[in-house]
């Protein structure tokens, strides 16, 4: 047996169906359509969230809130996240995304969880006040990433 002569297995695989083409097929003239009316049309079809002409659900539900598209998510990392790392390392946000921890492309907020036992220079975008604090205790050094 070679991949020249290789076929699917009996009954995997069908064959497309053609539509329109011609009365010997079975499925010409209105190609399976029947006859007017608006699934007969081109570009005709149900669209997602309609009901019939009942008002839609996403209509119905109540509005509330408001959601800023400019806003700058952070990623948070804990202080016990970066205690995994080795003593004296600079940490900036490309040993992070190296590690695991955060992902490309995203800004970076260090938060008090946990606790730190190495001195660490961290150069991220956000610290956390108490954070500042357990890593300048530790011996550590902060510093913020300019955009």
């Amino acid at each position: 047996m070679t991949l020249s002569n290789l076929s699917p297995q009996e009954g995997s695989t069908k064959q497309k169906k053609r539509v329109g083409r011609g009365p010997g097929s079975g499925h010409g003239k209105t190609a399976g359509r029947g006859h007017k009316g608006f699934k007969a049309r081109s570009g005709s079809g149900i669209k997602p969230g309609f009901e019939g002409g009942q008002m839609p659900l996403y209509r119905r539900l109540p509005k509330r809130g408001f959601t800023n598209v400019h806003a700058k998510l952070c990623e948070i990392v804990s202080l016990s996240q970066l205690d995994k790392f080795e003593a004296n390392t600079e940490i900036d946000n490309s040993k992070l995304i190296e590690a695991g921890i955060v992902s490309k492309g995203s800004m970076v907020k260090i938060l008090a969880n946990g606790e730190i036992t190495k001195a660490f220079t961290v150069k991220v975008d956000k610290v956390s006040a108490q954070a500042k604090a357990q890593i300048e205790n530790a011996g550590g050094k902060v510093v913020f990433v300019e955009e």
